[in-house]
């Protein structure tokens, strides 16, 4: 686990990269801005520049340009947070990321991106993506512990959403956000 307080001094407002290591080894890095820190870990701020779609029980859920992330990295779980919200602060829906050895060195936070997602939409219906990636039975995928990182975020998910969601409205207003947007 990394301790924030050995890193140079963060503040709200810096620049940081997220680097997502994927699990065949490619490299995606985004530039972010520190909402907060702590010992626990970091939350984080990401225009999106280029929108995209998924796609989860036949529904599509577009993320546009213009729209924006309020990432929770933590260092003693195994999953991190995206809560997008469009340009006006409207909230789009939620992504976790199942991920193990989430690292801040030098400016950049990082993890290993295990594959497998949750995605929740904003009217609360809920998705594991990507388990026909995975390369063997999930059960046994890393020797089980996606599997029961994913058990642990499912039986955590309603409550866990709805306080970092809380937070994110309490802490992370939109009026005081929208001067990172291009």
């Amino acid at each position: 686990m990394k301790d924030v307080s050995m890193e140079p001094t963060i503040h709200v407002g810096d620049r940081i990269i997220e680097r997502k290591v994927q699990y065949d080894g490619k490299v995606v890095e985004h530039d972010c801005r520190v909402l907060k820190a702590d010992h626990g870990g970091l939350v984080l701020f990401h225009e999106i520049a280029v929108p995209f779609t998924m796609m989860a029980n036949g529904e599509s859920l577009t993320i546009p340009q213009g729209s924006y992330t309020i990432a929770h990295y933590w260092f003693d779980r195994p999953y991190n947070l995206y809560i997008w919200r469009d340009h006006k602060g409207g909230y789009l829906g939620s992504y976790f990321n199942i991920v193990r050895n989430t690292t801040l060195h030098a400016g950049v936070i990082s993890f290993e991106d295990l594959i497998v997602d949750v995605l929740v939409t904003s009217d609360g219906e809920v998705a594991v993506l990507d388990l026909n990636e995975l390369p063997e039975p999930l059960q046994q995928f890393e020797k089980g512990d996606v599997y029961r990182a994913l058990q642990e975020l499912v039986e955590s998910l309603d409550i866990l959403l709805l306080q970092l969601r809380n937070e994110a409205d309490a802490d992370f207003e939109h009026e005081k956000l929208v001067q990172w947007l291009a």
